[in-house]
């Protein structure tokens, strides 16, 4: 199995400078800790990691303590053998109680999005205010809700699957073409270099089909409406990945929810125009009454 491995990587992996090695919640986590003020905890998505945040977490720094973390099977952290919302949201609030840090704003990418209203409806490490970037908040519709997960758990439990995925990633073009293809976003040759090195990981890989197998969405759908707390959705327009209208329908659906949908922007909008998220994130703290 191919694997990333901090001691070489870290010497060119983003904000390695933040990183640290924390165990908690059965999980050894890869966590980035920088800046000051009030606790804002990043959460990336599917098959992406700490590097996500790569321009974005040294800008919320100059007004946050920010805390971004590996995912459990994501990026340099540790697997977990059955990585539900509810399970990863228990060790995420672990992780947190291990640094002492209590989250005063949330912020989540596509099922980052996901976990992060699913601790504020367990009430762990909840926050005043969550953000969703792109939030993969809803099951698929219809048979689509039954296939997917089906097929992401006949994937994971081979074990030859996540190598091939790997190998096939490591060919020339192949990383760029799937992410214009899947995502609708167009990042810059460092973004896709990094998403490279972790596709190139079956490790990773892994991490990633694991959670796809064992993510059901349908109790956060039924607690929406339970979620009094102010929650930004903010979507790109040109997502391939998850459909803006994903926003707009659960913000109608939660007490103090609105959605804005950014144009020209895809599904890692966070990566494309990090300026622009950042004043975002610190507009909208400052409106809920956090920074």
């Amino acid at each position: 199995m191919s694997a990333l491995h901090w001691p070489t990587d870290s010497r060119t992996w983003p904000n390695a400078q933040a990183s640290r090695f924390v165990s908690a919640g059965g999980i050894k986590w890869h966590v980035q800790v920088s800046g000051s003020g009030p606790v804002l905890l990043l959460l990336h998505g599917t098959a992406a990691s700490t590097h996500s945040w790569r321009d974005l977490a040294p800008m919320l720094s100059e007004h946050f303590t920010v805390v971004a973390p590996d995912l459990p099977g994501h990026g340099f952290s540790s697997r977990m053998s059955r990585p539900t919302p509810s399970a990863v949201a228990t060790a995420t609030a672990a992780l947190m109680d291990a640094l002492g840090l209590a989250p005063d704003l949330t912020i989540g990418h596509s099922a980052g999005a996901a976990l992060a209203l699913t601790m504020a409806q367990r009430k762990l490490a909840a926050p005043r205010a969550i953000i969703g970037f792109g939030g993969a908040l809803l099951p698929f519709p219809g048979m689509a809700g039954k296939i997917f997960p089906a097929m992401a758990r006949m994937l994971f439990v081979n074990p030859f699957v996540p190598e091939l995925f790997a190998m096939r990633a490591r060919r020339p073009g192949e990383v760029p073409g799937f992410l214009a293809r899947s995502t609708g976003s167009h990042l810059d040759a460092r973004g896709i270099a990094l998403y490279e090195r972790l596709m190139g990981a079956s490790s990773h890989v892994g991490g990633a089909l694991a959670l796809m197998a064992n993510w059901d969405l349908n109790p956060l759908e039924a607690a929406l409406p339970s979620l009094d707390l102010p929650i930004l959705l903010v979507h790109g327009a040109k997502d391939a990945t998850i459909p803006p209208t994903v926003s707009t329908k659960v913000a109608a659906r939660l007490p103090r929810g609105r959605a804005l949908i950014l144009p020209a922007l895809g599904h890692l909008a966070h990566e494309e125009d990090p300026a622009a998220h950042a004043a975002l994130a610190l507009d909208f703290a400052r409106e809920v009454g956090i920074a």
